[in-house]
């Protein structure tokens, strides 16, 4: 694990009661600040924002279960993969760490599951950033040619049987990650070399296997659960941050990401960046901005 990407971070291990040890560095103090990455990456996703948030506010950047060098519970349990059971990983690490109300930012994998964890502890999450998502329900009732060429993993990963997992680990590492998050007209340049070498450390068959029935449950057990929601009118409460990549697939593929959102959150603002699907990498000055922006407005409060 490379440290110098995030200088002056502690780090540190928590055990939750679902089974999963979530690793973590964390910086800085003020308000507490959460940061959620996506995949198939790890906390280091945060690595150009993170040490100048940490001026401002306690950051916390975690591993989800199973992910980088957090490990989890068998993964042949789908149900132990699902969002909420990672939201509850996290709510239990900041109160660990002595915060009950806290801020949270996630991307990709990350930002769903700060939008499972803002419908289920309202009174834990004070305010949402979400990162180059659209919510998980509406991606499964908008599929189209276009989405599923870009977005082949949504239908790759949740296979039975061992079919991806195999597939995944019968190639090295590096190759696989080129191509997984080397975006066409994008490639691997925007990542600093350190970060994306952290990105292939861990690639193991651990994560493999985790982010396999990450992405079985989604296209099962959490699309259910959004479905239920929806139908009884729960949406995010608090304030939510929406930002994506006006070139990635997020924003190529579907139309205004911010007014989608507005159906399953009650206060959304937020844009399009000029840059692709790895937004806290490849926009991160923006992304500092609207955070500070975002943030700070209740940072005191």
């Amino acid at each position: 694990m490379t440290h110098a990407l995030l200088p002056g971070f502690a780090t540190a291990e928590i055990t939750t009661t679902g089974g999963a040890r979530i690793h973590l560095r964390h910086a800085g103090k003020g308000p507490p600040l959460l940061l959620l990455h996506g995949n198939p990456q790890t906390h280091v996703a945060w690595h150009r924002v993170a040490p100048r948030l940490a001026e401002r506010f306690h950051v916390v950047a975690t591993d989800l279960r199973g992910y980088g060098d957090s490990t989890g519970p068998d993964p042949s349990n789908t149900a132990a993969y699902t969002f909420r059971a990672m939201a509850d990983d996290q709510v239990e690490v900041m109160r660990a760490l002595g915060h009950e109300r806290f801020f949270v930012a996630g991307h990709d994998r990350g930002a769903r599951v700060a939008h499972r964890m803002a419908l289920d502890h309202p009174d834990r999450v004070r305010r949402v950033a979400l990162l180059d998502i659209l919510p998980t329900l509406h991606v499964w009732r908008n599929a189209s040619a276009a989405w599923a060429m870009k977005s082949w993993h949504w239908v790759f990963m949740p296979q039975e049987g061992g079919l991806p997992e195999t597939m995944m680990e019968a190639v090295p590492a590096r190759w696989y990650m080129e191509r997984k998050i080397g975006k066409p007209g994008v490639g691997i340049s925007i990542f600093h070399p350190e970060a994306f070498d952290e990105y292939v450390r861990c690639f193991t068959p651990k994560t493999i296997r985790a982010s396999c029935a990450d992405y079985r449950a989604a296209a099962t057990l959490d699309r259910a659960m959004d479905e239920a929601d929806l139908a009884a009118g729960r949406r995010i409460a608090c304030p939510a941050l929406v930002l994506y990549g006006a070139g990635s697939h997020t924003g190529q593929v579907f139309d205004d990401v911010a007014a989608v959102w507005r159906d399953y959150a009650a206060d959304v603002t937020g844009t399009g960046l000029p840059c692709g699907h790895y937004v806290p990498e490849h926009a991160p000055d923006a992304v500092l901005e609207w955070f500070l922006r975002f943030f700070v407005s209740e940072g005191s409060a």
